[in-house]
């Protein structure tokens, strides 16, 4: 078992906390929070049998016990977190996105690899058998045509935004907004399938406060176009399509659960297949990182942290793309 610290309390980390149990291959060792959300901490750390709680980042990194830190934080804090993780010897899982600059990915990357350490970004479905089985049927649907994305979701957070009240997820300053959080699943998906695209353009609706609320992003590869729907204020079914000149893939859900899919081939009948797990959609990807970490696949880390740095890079030329000013 690998004993890993968790930094964060906020929405994603009992989720995060619940897969990374049903995983089984992690032992729970450790909790980081802020002094002001102790409280938080200590009623998490009791209901998942965790057995300790810092306060003090310094003084976690220097446990020596802890093999993996998860990075369950604000997107404005990943890079620094994470380089001082890496710093203290200290393999990392980092949630999604890895970074809001190509700079900042680059150099976390360069760290990982140079001091032989672990470094992965929680995408979930990057891990999903469903998401392998669409990359072994690309070549059955013929020549790619068009590829549609569409994951909006009308964000709880998002009514005291229009009341003026500013959450992160909505605040620019620290990287929030559709594109880095909802949209960038879309791109993950894009990207880890056919890779770095040519170009990028990004249309978004701008909120008060310069923040992207929702956004379509096209993406423009050699033989064919993708665009990317993300949204926070407003709502749709959200899905996946991959056409081909010989058939098509859909997947019926979010990116993010990358759940059934449908495979059309063309004189075939529609296929429906699920062939993940679990019902959790983040417990395969703890899976997958410990099994990567075990077996001392460093090549195939090395491989996830090239899809990461692309995803960022091509973000954060959508950012400029648009105008924006994120991080200002």
């Amino acid at each position: 078992m690998i004993n890993i610290a968790i930094l964060g309390t906020g929405k994603i980390i009992p989720e995060a906390l619940d897969a990374i149990k049903q995983s089984k291959k992690f032992n729970l060792t450790a909790i980081w929070a802020r002094p002001h959300s102790k409280d938080k901490a200590e009623s998490l750390a009791e209901k998942f049998s965790i057995k300790k709680v810092y306060t003090n980042y310094d003084q976690l990194l220097a446990d020596e016990e802890i093999n993996f830190i998860y990075v369950g934080l604000i997107n404005g804090v990943h890079y620094e977190y994470t380089k001082k993780a890496l710093q203290a010897g200290k393999n990392v899982i980092l949630e999604k996105p890895f970074t809001p600059k190509f700079s900042e990915a680059e150099e976390l990357a360069k760290i990982a690899v140079e001091k032989n350490l672990y470094l992965f970004e929680a995408v979930t479905l990057l891990h999903c058998p469903n998401f392998y089985k669409i990359r072994e049927t690309l070549k059955e649907i013929g020549n790619i045509k068009i590829v549609q994305c569409n994951y909006s979701q009308y964000s709880s957070r998002y009514d005291d935004y229009k009341a003026g009240k500013v959450a992160p997820a909505f605040d620019p300053k620290i990287y929030g907004g559709a594109l880095y959080d909802i949209n960038i699943y879309n791109l993950n998906f894009i990207i880890g399938l056919f890779g770095e695209p040519k170009s990028v353009n990004y249309i978004a609706n701008v909120g008060f406060n310069g923040v992207d609320t929702s956004g379509f992003l096209v993406l423009k590869y050699e033989n064919f176009i993708a665009h990317c729907t993300g949204a926070k204020d407003s709502e749709s079914p959200s899905f996946l399509i991959i056409q081909g000149d010989n058939g098509y893939i859909k997947v019926n859900s979010a990116p993010n659960l990358l759940a059934s899919l449908e495979i059309k081939i063309r004189d075939r009948e529609v296929e429906t297949i699920n062939l993940n797990q679990f019902d959790h959609r983040m417990v395969h990807e703890f899976i997958e990182f410990a099994e990567t970490f075990e077996t001392k696949n460093f090549d195939r880390m090395k491989a996830s942290l090239e899809t990461s740095k692309i995803v960022v890079d091509t973000a954060e030329k959508a950012i400029k793309n648009a105008g924006l000013t994120h991080g200002n």
